[in-house]
């Protein structure tokens, strides 16, 4: 997938606007318009940037195979969605795992 797309998906996914993004970043809204319609690349630092206030890898805004030892792409979403919660809402997912693995062990 293309970089425009993860940032996109991204940015959807925490209901933000671009323009948001782009204050919080300290980022013109244009130059973050480049980068979600895919006519600009962000430059390294940039790109740490985005890894650090996403809560990704690098590797995950470039498609390459992750660096962390996942086995599909749906533990990296997992975890992907896991570093975007609060302590509290960790705690309480990781409780709300726990019960599912109970309850599906009885069955």
């Amino acid at each position: 997938m293309k970089f425009c797309k993860i940032l996109k998906n991204l940015i959807e996914e925490r209901n933000l606007t671009q323009k948001r993004l782009a204050e919080e970043l300290h980022i013109a809204v244009s130059t973050l318009g480049g980068y979600v319609q895919g006519t600009s690349e962000p430059d390294f630092e940039m790109l740490i940037m985005f890894a650090k206030y996403f809560s990704v890898s690098t590797d995950f805004l470039l498609d390459l195979p992750s660096s962390t030892q996942t086995d599909s792409e749906q533990e990296e979403n997992l975890l992907r969605v896991f570093r975007m919660l609060t302590l509290e809402q960790q705690n309480i997912y990781i409780e709300q795992g726990k019960a599912f693995l109970k309850y599906q062990n009885r069955n």
